[in-house]
């Protein structure tokens, strides 16, 4: 039978899962089930009471198991989320956005970056506020990194909802370790943020306003190559439907912790062949005006530009890449 439906993993995925917790539970309910009670929890919309009555257990229990379970899974994040290893890996990444891009100009593109608002409980007192964003429901921000197949490869969440997305990139270790992407290599991102050359090379499309065939068709390739990240977003979003289509029900300080746990699941599935079809009912989280890029930052216009004149000598398509 199949376990999708109860708690959103396939058999694969929940095997894979099991090996990598390695948890070997000399007291309470086993990993097996403690693992699938925190799966059914998940699906259920994080609703202690719904898991109390399926699995015959106190919600204290449940409660417990859940929070356990959800820490030992952020435990294995840099086994399942991770920048990539080698060159070899990294020509892998460049050459699949290139592919999605359709031109030889994106060759050098080393993953796709947004921000993704998660909905919360807003906090009582006086800080609540500040968990409101610019859509004015509370939030807690996501902001996430994926490769040209929509694997999470860097992640970091928890700020309030209000935070515009270039603040929390400028505070990302992402931004102030700029230990990635290699010399020579670019994120995408999209108009929501700064277009970067250093500390952290940022390629964002140009404005609307700007005028020219060369321009547009530029952010026509630039656009094919970045929504990986929102596709990404979306088939996390879908598979997890309970938990992002409403506030999620726990204290606000252990939200983070559930979402960093569903993109480790979202990176595990994918690895398993384990793909659901994104849902477009999915509310997308639309770009933010582009916000101030620091003091120490230094444009990638021209490089943009630099780009944006290959793209406009030679309309090409990468070779080895079978577009359906």
């Amino acid at each position: 039978e199949d376990p999708r439906p109860d708690f959103r993993l396939s058999r694969e995925s929940f095997v894979v899962l099991l090996n990598l917790l390695n948890q070997d539970r000399r007291h309470g309910w086993g990993a097996t089930i403690e693992t699938l009670v925190f799966l059914f929890w998940l699906a259920s919309g994080t609703s202690y009471r719904v898991v109390s009555r399926v699995f015959g257990m106190p919600r204290s229990t449940v409660h417990d198991i859940v929070h356990r379970v959800t820490e030992d899974v952020v435990a294995i994040l840099h086994q399942v989320i991770h920048l990539p290893k080698t060159p070899e890996e990294m020509e892998v990444v460049s050459r699949g956005f290139a592919g999605l891009a359709r031109h030889r100009a994106f060759m050098k593109a080393a993953g796709a970056i947004d921000g993704c608002h998660i909905r919360i409980k807003a906090p009582s007192g006086p800080d609540g506020q500040c968990y409101r964003n610019r859509k004015l429901f509370p939030s807690i921000i996501l902001q996430a990194v994926c490769d040209h197949q929509g694997r999470f490869i860097d992640t970091y969440v928890g700020w309030p909802g209000s935070v515009h997305d270039s603040r929390v990139l400028r505070h990302s270790p992402l931004y102030r370790q700029s230990a990635y992407p290699p010399p020579g290599h670019f994120i995408l991102a999209d108009g929501g943020y700064p277009c970067l050359q250093h500390p952290l090379p940022l390629i964002t499309p140009y404005k609307r306003v700007v005028q020219g065939v060369g321009a547009q068709r530029f952010n026509s390739h630039h656009s094919r190559a970045r929504c990986i990240i929102e596709r990404a977003f979306g088939m996390m979003k879908t598979r997890f439907r309970t938990i992002f289509l409403k506030a999620l029900e726990v204290h606000h300080t252990f939200v983070p912790h559930v979402i960093i746990a569903c993109t480790i699941l979202h990176n595990i599935c994918l690895s398993a062949g384990d793909i659901v079809v994104q849902d477009d009912e999915l509310e997308d989280d639309a770009p933010e005006d582009e916000g101030e890029a620091g003091l120490e930052a230094v444009s990638g216009a021209l490089w943009r530009d630099q780009l944006s004149a290959e793209v406009s000598a030679l309309e090409e398509v990468p070779p080895d890449h079978n577009y359906c």
